[in-house]
C-alpha cells in the first residue's frame, strides 16, 4: 500500500470525526441526538437517506452480484429506484407531519405507541426487539464491508480490519448522535457518488470504449448481456421485491421525521433520486465492466479468485489509479459502510434510550441522561454486531437482504396503513409487526429447520420479504378488526395530519 493513499484515508478518517466533536456541541437533549432537533435542510436529508440507505453493498455487494451474475442482476437496482421513489412521494411528507401531531414522537416505536394511544407500551417493547434483532444483523454486514475493504487494500488480518472500521465509526456515532450522522453522510453520500461515477467510466475507458466492453463482455458469454437469460419469474420478482423494504427502514424514515419542513420534501425528493439512479447505474456499469475486465483475455490478465466478487471495486482502485485518487476511492467505501453503520447504530440507541429505559425503567430521566443512555447504547449494540461478523466468510449481500427483508416486512405495512387507513388499530398494528418479523424468519429457515427447499417447492425460493410482507398485510387489516375500534382522539388526530402544514 502506497504511503499517498495511507495519507489521504487518514485525512478522511480525521475529517469525519472533526465532524463528529462539531456536532457533539450541538447536542445537548434526546431529540438533539435521535432527530437533530428536526432541522434538517432538504438537500441533506435526501443525500443522508440514501447514503444510509445504499452501505457497503452498494460498492461491494452489486458490483460483486452483476461481476457474476452479468444483467440478470439489473432487477434488484430497478426494484429498489421504484421502491425509494414511492417512499419519497407518499410516505415523507404524511409521516413528517403525522409525528409531530403524535406527541412530537422522534422514533418509529414512538410514533406507533403515540399513533394508538398504546397505554400498555407492548407496541413500544415489539417494535424495539424488531429493531435491535434486525439491525444486529444489518450493522454487521457493514462491519463486514470495512473488514473487507481493511483486509484487501491494507494487508490486515480479518479480525485486525474489523476492529479498526467498528471503533472509527463508534466514535464520531457516540460522539455527535443524529447531527454528526447527517452530516457525515452528506459529505459520504457525494463521495461515493463521485467513486461510482469516476471508477466506471475510467475502466471502461481502459478496455477502449463501451462498444468494445460490450463486445468483450458477449465473447466471454453472450448470457451476460441478457437481463432474462437463465431467469425465472420467482427470482426476477424477488429482485423487484427489493423494493418493498423501503417503507419499513427504520434509518431510512427517520431522515423523513427530521425534514425541518414538509415544503422541502419535493426537493429532498428530487436530489434523492438523482442520486441514488446515477449512484445505482454506477454500481452495474462497475460489476459489468468488471467481467471483461479481469479475465483472462483482459487488462487485469485473470479473473478474481473464487468467493472474493465482492473486493472488484477494491480491485478496480488498485490497478487503475494513482495511490493519492486510490486513497481517495477507497475512503468512497468506508464512506459507504460508516453511513449506513452510524444509522443504524443511530437507530438501535434511540430504541434502547427513549424505548426500552425511559418507557420502562427511569421514566423521569434527564435529557441529558437520555442522550448518555444512547451513547452506552452505541456502543453495546456494535459489540453485538462486531460478534456476529466475526465469521470471515459472511457475505455481504446476505446479511443485508435478511436484515432489509425483516424490516420491511415488520414495519412496511404497520407504517403505511397507520398513515393512510383511519380505521387501524394497536391490534392491528402489533398482528403486522410479529407476522411480518417472524414470517422472514421461519421462510429463510425453512430448509435448515424443516427441510424443505426450492428445489422441491420453487416458490419457497422467493426473497422472504414478499410472504413476510403479504402476511403482514392482511393480519394488520384483520387484526384491525378485533377489539375496540379507534378513538375519536385518534381519528381526529389522523385527520389533523392530513390537513396539518409544517
Amino acid at each position: 500500500m502506497e504511503l499517498a493513499t495511507i495519507i489521504t484515508f487518514i485525512i478522511y478518517l480525521v475529517g469525519m470525526l472533526a465532524i463528529g466533536i462539531a456536532a457533539y456541541r450541538l447536542t445537548s437533549n434526546l431529540s438533539d441526538y435521535v432527530l437533530g432537533g428536526r432541522r434538517l435542510g432538504g438537500s441533506v436529508a435526501a443525500l443522508s437517506a440514501g447514503a444510509s440507505d445504499m452501505s457497503s453493498w452498494l460498492l461491494l455487494g452489486l458490483p460483486g452480484a452483476m461481476y457474476i451474475g452479468g444483467m440478470g442482476e439489473i432487477w434488484i437496482a430497478v426494484g429498489l429506484a421504484i421502491g425509494a421513489y414511492l417512499n419519497w412521494q407518499f410516505v415523507a411528507a404524511r409521516l413528517r407531519k403525522y409525528t409531530k401531531v403524535a406527541n412530537d414522537s422522534i422514533t418509529l416505536p414512538d410514533f406507533l405507541e403515540n399513533r394508538f394511544h398504546d397505554k400498555s407500551k407492548i407496541l413500544r417493547i415489539i417494535s424495539a426487539l424488531v429493531i435491535l434483532v434486525f439491525f444486529a444483523f444489518y450493522t454487521s454486514s457493514g462491519l463486514v464491508g470495512g473488514a473487507l475493504l481493511f483486509e484487501a487494500s491494507f494487508g490486515m488480518t480479518y479480525t485486525q480490519a474489523l476492529w479498526i472500521g467498528a471503533i472509527v465509526i463508534i466514535s464520531y456515532t457516540f460522539l455527535g448522535g443524529f447531527l454528526a450522522v447527517s452530516w457525515t453522510d452528506f459529505f459520504q453520500g457525494i463521495l461515493m457518488f463521485l467513486a461510482l461515477i469516476i471508477v466506471p467510466l475510467v475502466a471502461i475507458s481502459e478496455m477502449g470504449g463501451w462498444g468494445e466492453t460490450v463486445n468483450a463482455v458477449g465473447a466471454i458469454d453472450p448470457a451476460y448481456l441478457d437481463a432474462f437469460q437463465g431467469a425465472t419469474f420467482i427470482g426476477v420478482v424477488s429482485l423487484l421485491a427489493w423494493g418493498l423494504g423501503y417503507f419499513g427502514q427504520p434509518h431510512i424514515v427517520t431522515r423523513f421525521m427530521a425534514v425541518k419542513s414538509v415544503n422541502e420534501i419535493p426537493k429532498a425528493r428530487a436530489v434523492g433520486m438523482t442520486w441514488m439512479v446515477l449512484a445505482l447505474f454506477g454500481a452495474i456499469f462497475t460489476g459489468f465492466v468488471g467481467i471483461a475486465y479481469f479475465s483472462a483475455n483482459g487488462p487485469g490478465g485473470q479473473a478474481l479468485p473464487d468467493g472474493s466478487h465482492e473486493t472488484l471495486f477494491i480491485m478496480f482502485t488498485q490497478v487503475l489509479f494513482n495511490p493519492w485518487v486510490a486513497g481517495f476511492l477507497l475512503a468512497a467505501i468506508l464512506s459507504a459502510i460508516m453511513s449506513t453503520i452510524d444509522s443504524q447504530l443511530l437507530v438501535s440507541s434511540s430504541a434502547l434510550a427513549e424505548d426500552v429505559y425511559k418507557g420502562f425503567i427511569r421514566k423521569e430521566a434527564s435529557q441529558k441522561e437520555l442522550v448518555w443512555v444512547g451513547r452506552i447504547g452505541v456502543v453495546v449494540i456494535a459489540l453485538v454486531a462486531i460478534a456476529l461478523a466475526y465469521n470471515p466468510e459472511s457475505s455481504v449481500l446476505d446479511l443485508v437482504g435478511y436484515a432489509w427483508a425483516g424490516f420491511g416486512a415488520a414495519f412496511g405495512p404497520v407504517l403505511i396503513l397507520a398513515l393512510f387507513w383511519k380505521r387501524m388499530t394497536r391490534n392491528g398494528a402489533l398482528a403486522g409487526m410479529i407476522v411480518g418479523g417472524l414470517t422472514v424468519i421461519i421462510w429463510a429457515e425453512l430448509e435448515s429447520w424443516f427441510g424443505l427447499s426450492p428445489e422441491q417447492f420453487p416458490i419457497l425460493g422467493l426473497y422472504e420479504i414478499i410472504p413476510g410482507f403479504i402476511l403482514a398485510w392482511i393480519a394488520a387489516m384483520v387484526f384491525s378488526f378485533v377489539g375496540d375500534e379507534p378513538t375519536n382522539k385518534m381519528k381526529e388526530e389522523f385527520e389533523q395530519s392530513k390537513t396539518s402544514i409544517l
